[in-house]
């Protein structure tokens, strides 16, 4: 199934994706695509219920994140050896963990923000994994059973914040609208072989960044078995997995986002995004 979530920001109501392409709205049905509703019994239920009956949104409306109330941004970075070697770093043998702040996320289509004084922001596509079980101590095997689904993630990164100033890359990767996800929160099923999902993105119509999701050096129920070694992973926590070569920093010369510019990108079974870039309201 394809979850969604539409309406104003922060007003938000839960919603599907039925097998027409149609938009039905779920808030009769739970009150969001978020913490418990996230679980197994809960997404089961969802599963069995007569579709075709569900209201339909009406057209034109604003889709937002496809997961609400996320506690958690929980991030691997350099998880493709060839992004780790346009970066000029080696390929990690363990995970590379950071995180996003929450007040990053954004819906799939809003604009995003240029800081003040922003010289060198950055695109990243990723596989977002979204957390429905708690994840403690979890074996790899026993990993997706902790997984509601699955989303496509703009990791949306100011360099300068992330590799130039002292400290963790939190700094880099958290200024609001950094975090697009959705359009769809899409169920394991539905989505099938995580570790086969073709991803890509572009920058004013222009091809940046093609990649799959097998040739990650971690896959994703290594990464929630590794994570759950070091924190309760809550549901509706949202784990980018890292995102393939063609960022920006990694072109000769490197290449920044500016107002104006349009991003779009998408990934098999995951839909698409697209954002325009402008100045943030405090600039």
């Amino acid at each position: 199934m394809k979850f969604i979530r539409f309406g104003q920001p922060g007003a938000e109501k839960p919603g599907l994706v039925d097998a027409s392409g149609t938009w039905r709205d779920l808030s009769g049905v739970v009150a969001d695509m978020a913490g418990s509703t996230l679980g197994q019994d809960s997404m089961r239920r969802l599963a069995a219920l007569d579709v075709a009956s569900l209201p339909v949104v009406p057209a034109g409306t604003r889709l937002g994140p496809c997961v609400g109330g996320v506690g958690n941004v929980v991030a691997i970075g350099l998880n493709y050896a060839d992004h780790a070697a346009e970066a000029g770093l080696k390929a990690p043998g363990q995970p590379i963990v950071f995180n996003k702040h929450n007040g990053a996320i954004s819906g799939p289509n809003d604009d995003i923000w240029l800081p003040p004084g922003s010289a060198k922001l950055d695109w990243e596509v990723e596989l977002g994994i979204v957390i429905g079980e708690r994840a403690f101590h979890v074996t790899e095997a026993d990993a997706m059973r902790h997984v509601a689904g699955f989303c496509l993630v703009n990791d949306v990164s100011e360099r300068a914040y992330q590799m130039e100033y002292e400290g963790q890359w939190v700094k880099g990767k958290s200024y609001p609208t950094h975090c697009p996800i959705g359009p769809w929160l899409v169920t394991p099923d539905e989505l099938g072989d995580p570790q086969g999902v073709d991803l890509w993105l572009e920058v004013n119509g222009q091809r940046c960044q093609t990649g799959n999701t097998r040739t990650m050096i971690f896959g994703v129920a290594h990464i929630v078995s590794y994570l759950s070694r070091f924190m309760a992973l809550q549901p509706g926590d949202v784990i980018p997995t890292g995102t393939p070569p063609g960022v920006g920093m990694g072109m000769k010369p490197p290449v920044f986002l500016k107002p104006g510019d349009v991003i779009r990108l998408g990934g098999r079974g995951l839909g698409e995004q697209q954002q325009r870039v402008v100045p943030s309201p405090l600039a």
